[in-house]
C-alpha cells in the first residue's frame, strides 16, 4: 500500500514523496486524510530552515519523520484530518483528527486519533490543534466574570484565544495587533480589533501570542497591578529583552508561561490531554472560526503553496484538501 506525504528537502523547497505503508495491525487505524492545516509559525519556521540546532527537538511532531535542524529533508506537521478505512473494527468509517503531517494515507495508533463529532466540518477540525492550546493558555490564565483582558498578537493562536474568550462574560476583550487587517478579525471573532496603540491599559490578564519582545513589552504595558501575562510565544534560541524595572516591581506583575504539551496545573489533577481534546472539540463547534480559515489547495498543489505562505500570502490556517 502506497501513500503521498510532504517532505521539506530543502530550505525554501518541499516535494511529495512516495512511501510504502504498513497493514494497520493491532490496535492501529489506517487514515484516508481529507484535509489539513497549514501553521504558519512553525511550519514556514521548517520551510525556511530556520529551526536551530539547539531547539530542535523542543519542536519535533509527534510523527515527523526526519530532523529539523539543518533545512531537511523532514516530514513535518501536525494538523491531520481524515477517515479511519481499517483497523480496529471500532474505528472504521469514524471522522477523526490526528497530529500527523501532510500526507494522504497513514497508520497510526488508535490512542492517537480523536473522534470527530458531525457537527464540526473536516475544514475547521484542523484547528483543533491550535485550539487545544488556547483551552490549555485559559485555563493557565483563568480569566474570571467581568475582566478585562486583551490578547497581543492576531496570528493562529491568538485569533484562536480571541475566540475562545468571546464565550466568556468579560468586561472587555481587545485583540491588538499592528496588522489592520488581523485587528480587524477580533470582530469577526467576538473581540474589539484594535492597533497597539490604541489598547486599553488596567488589563486583568493579557494573552501574549505575537512571538516579539515588543509585544510581550506591550503586553506588561497593558497590565493594571496585579496583572499577569500569559506567554505563548515561542522564540526558540533568540534572546528577549524586556524592561522589568520599576513598573514590573511597583505594580507587582507576573509573566505566566504556557505552552500544550503539558496540562495547565490548575486542571491537571481532574484533566488529561483526552479531557483537554474534548474541549476543544466544544469549542469548533464555534462557526466564527471559519474566519481562521484560508484556501482550500489540493495536496498536489502543496509544495507551490508553502512557498506563496512564505512570501506572505494571506490566511492564518491555509486548509490542504485531498481527493481519493
Amino acid at each position: 500500500m502506497r501513500a503521498r506525504a510532504y517532505w521539506t528537502v530543502a530550505p525554501g523547497r518541499g516535494e511529495l514523496r512516495v512511501e510504502e505503508l504498513s497493514n494497520p495491525g493491532h490496535g492501529e487505524a489506517l487514515v484516508r486524510a481529507t484535509a489539513s492545516g497549514v501553521s504558519r509559525g512553525s511550519e514556514l519556521l521548517v520551510h525556511r530552515g530556520g529551526v536551530p540546532a539547539s531547539v530542535a527537538d523542543q519542536m519535533r511532531a509527534p510523527f515527523q519523520v526526519g530532523d529539523l535542524a539543518g533545512g531537511g529533508p523532514v516530514k513535518y506537521g501536525y494538523l491531520s484530518v481524515g477517515v479511519v478505512e481499517d483497523g480496529e473494527p471500532d474505528w472504521v468509517g469514524r471522522r477523526v483528527f490526528c497530529l500527523h503531517p501532510h500526507q494522504d494515507r497513514y497508520v497510526v495508533p488508535v490512542s492517537a486519533l480523536s473522534p470527530l463529532p458531525d457537527e464540526v466540518p473536516d475544514h475547521r477540525a484542523v484547528l483543533l490543534g491550535t485550539l487545544e492550546t488556547a483551552v490549555n493558555a485559559l485555563w493557565d490564565g483563568r480569566p474570571l466574570y467581568g475582566d478585562r483582558v486583551a490578547v497581543v498578537g492576531a496570528g493562529m493562536v491568538g485569533a484562536s484565544v480571541a475566540a475562545l474568550l468571546a464565550q466568556l462574560p468579560l468586561e472587555r476583550l481587545e485583540l491588538v495587533d499592528p496588522d489592520p487587517e488581523r485587528a480587524a478579525l477580533g470582530e469577526r471573532l467576538g473581540a474589539r480589533g484594535v492597533a497597539p496603540e490604541g489598547a486599553t491599559p488596567g488589563c486583568d490578564v493579557v494573552f501574549h501570542c505575537s512571538a516579539s519582545p515588543e509585544g510581550l513589552q506591550a503586553s506588561l504595558d497593558l497590565l493594571g497591578p496585579e496583572g499577569e501575562v500569559v506567554e505563548l510565544s515561542w522564540y526558540g534560541d533568540r534572546a528577549v529583552p524586556v524592561e522589568l524595572g520599576s513598573a514590573f516591581h511597583a505594580r507587582r506583575l507576573r509573566i505566566r508561561a504556557s505552552q500544550v504539551s503539558t496540562v495547565s496545573p490548575h486542571r491537571a489533577p481532574r484533566r488529561d490531554h483526552a479531557g483537554r481534546m474534548a474541549v476543544a472539540l466544544r469549542a469548533a463547534h464555534d462557526d466564527r472560526l471559519d474566519a481562521l480559515l484560508a484556501g482550500p489547495t489540493p495536496f498536489a498543489e502543496l509544495p507551490d503553496l508553502l512557498p506563496r505562505l512564505a512570501d506572505g500570502a494571506p490566511g492564518l490556517c491555509h486548509v490542504v484538501t485531498y481527493d481519493d
